[in-house]
């Protein structure tokens, strides 16, 4: 994939994702611009849970997602998820020692790109769509997340073409990088999954 694009539901649209795109300004920002990117394009503030259930059609204990201060459509998304020390893969992962695993890190962020996805299309799984994973690329974890931890999830769009979107991805806490991936997502028919 070369230039982005941006995806209506039925047809690609071109549209070069600018640098503005990028996720390093903090959740802050928006409330201090009014709720308006440097861009100017509108940021919607907040979605709570109930909105990003309705939204996306993972549930609970696989909803990886609390909540969304940030989004920007087509551009970028700022999420969060507090880590509890109830979560049932701390049973295992590690007895004494736990860890939330990197692959939940990563799905985590790919849940987040799927809400900055479904909202920039005006779609939801509710619409028979998913976001599916084609390709997790560069992945790289820095710092082990443990319960009471918040990882704040970062996702911006870098491309789509077609049906693939290409979205780089970061995670932190308390301002510390803990994972950085590019994530390639087909939009599909759910109907079309086999």
């Amino acid at each position: 994939m070369t230039e982005g694009t941006l995806s209506t539901p039925d047809a690609v649209v071109d549209k070069p994702v600018t640098e503005s795109a990028a996720v390093n300004s903090p959740a802050a920002d928006s409330v201090a611009n009014n709720g308006v990117a440097s861009n100017g394009v509108a940021i919607d503030s907040s979605l709570t849970i109930s909105e990003i259930m309705n939204i996306l059609p993972h549930r609970y204990p696989f909803l990886l997602v609390d909540r969304v201060l940030e989004l920007v459509e087509g551009e970028r998304i700022l999420a969060i998820k507090n880590v509890t020390g109830n979560e049932d893969v701390f049973n295992g992962h590690f007895p004494g020692a736990p860890i939330f695993p990197g692959v939940m890190i990563i799905e985590a962020l790919a849940q987040a790109s799927g809400i900055l996805g479904f909202k920039t299309t005006n779609t939801t799984a509710d619409d028979g769509k998913l976001y599916l994973f084609a390709g997790v690329d560069k992945a790289r974890f820095k710092k082990p997340v443990t319960p009471g931890d918040q990882l704040m999830l970062e996702s911006r769009v870098v491309a789509v073409k077609r049906n693939i979107w290409r979205f780089q991805t970061r995670a932190t806490v308390n301002d510390k990088l803990v994972c950085e991936a590019t994530l390639l997502c087909a939009y599909q028919d759910r109907d079309k999954v086999k």
